[in-house]
């Protein structure tokens, strides 16, 4: 499974540039126009997709506000909330995907989702979805992924909270029900995250046992960790996205303003392009440096004769003689002819 693939105009996976996708989730605060907004906000940026998440709260859970329904963690960003209050809030109308993927594919963006039951899937098929994305928090739901991989489309697979065994159990069911495009977004599902629970290092090592290629979900603050990803195969990285923070909304607070996302476009482009090959050779980019290396120059003028010393030869910039490595051996010479100061010394002026 470890192959790139075409999407649209774009290839992804390895040897590509990594594939940016903008998650607007409920940042559109309710507002279709918002919506649309956010959508031309991370075109502008760079991005080459948006994303939705395409839920009910009656899809997701039921209106109850017992303890078991209600998110009790004080350090939690939603806390005190019930499940069924937050996904009211945060949903995005399915009345509006429709809308919203025609205007990301007139600004040449790909449009995608998540699905969050079989529904979901139903309805995102109405709308030539290309490819799907299944969270960290549905990535153990083998019903709904096998519903997903029998649609062929190519799928990204969030693998936060998942051991080794989940991950290998659901690329297993998406596999079985005839998924060929399946990448591993390396993930932490804490809201916003620490950069130093993100490991990761853990990318390479899924790359090698799954076979698959990788990239990240990432909700840390700034754009660090998703500009280090790169150097770990990232070929794929998504992170939440907003007009403004001050604005608010459920996921305001860990997502990137447009100023931000455009940052990261460039930069994660620019690791990409730094990554390169193994090579101790002297690029053509440098040849110009080269010239301003310290070699060996005669410093005062000297005749036929004069034995070499420090003070008439030495290690200066430019770099147009003898490299600086000899200078113990030519100091054993001596001239073999008349050299004027601030000449570059070469073997052929020495006995």
């Amino acid at each position: 499974m470890n192959k790139s693939f075409k999407l649209g105009k774009y290839n992804i996976g390895e040897g590509y540039p990594p594939f940016i996708i903008a998650e607007m989730s409920g940042n559109h605060n309710q507002s279709l126009e918002r919506a649309l907004k956010i959508v031309e906000a991370a075109a502008s940026a760079g991005a080459h997709a948006i994303k939705l998440q395409t839920y009910t709260a009656d899809t997701m859970t039921i209106d109850c506000d017992s303890e078991d329904f209600t998110i009790s963690n004080p350090d939690n960003l939603w806390a005190g909330r019930t499940l069924y209050d937050l996904y009211q809030e945060a949903h995005t109308p399915w009345d509006w995907h429709h809308e919203i993927f025609e205007f990301a594919r007139e600004l040449d963006m790909i449009p995608l989702s998540t699905p969050f039951d079989e529904t979901a899937v139903d309805f995102l098929e109405t709308l030539d979805i290309g490819i799907y994305k299944i969270s960290s928090l549905e990535n153990t739901d083998h019903a709904l992924i096998k519903k997903v991989a029998q649609t062929g489309k190519p799928i990204i697979l969030s693998t936060g909270m998942m051991s080794k065994e989940d991950i290998i159990d659901s690329i297993e069911v998406a596999k079985s029900a005839g998924c060929e495009d399946l990448i591993l977004l390396k993930c932490t599902s804490s809201y916003p995250a620490e950069a130093s629970d993100a490991n990761l290092a853990t990318m390479l090592d899924m790359k090698e046992f799954t076979k698959c290629n990788v990239g990240l979900s990432d909700h840390t603050m700034g754009i660090g960790v998703p500009v280090a990803s790169v150097i770990f195969d990232a070929c794929i990285i998504e992170k939440h996205f907003t007009l403004s923070r001050s604005d608010g909304g459920v996921d305001s607070a860990f997502s990137l303003e447009p100023e931000e996302l455009k940052a990261m476009v460039i930069e994660t482009n620019r690791a990409f392009n730094s990554i390169g090959k193994i090579s101790y050779k002297s690029g053509s980019s440098e040849d110009d440096s080269r010239k301003y290396r310290r070699s060996l120059y005669v410093t005062e003028n000297v005749k036929a004769g004069d034995k070499v010393c420090p003070e008439n030869v030495r290690a200066i910039r430019p770099g147009l003689g003898l490299m600086p490595k000899h200078l113990d051996k030519v100091m054993q010479k001596s001239f073999i002819k008349n050299i004027e100061r601030g000449t570059a010394l070469d073997w052929s002026m020495l006995e």
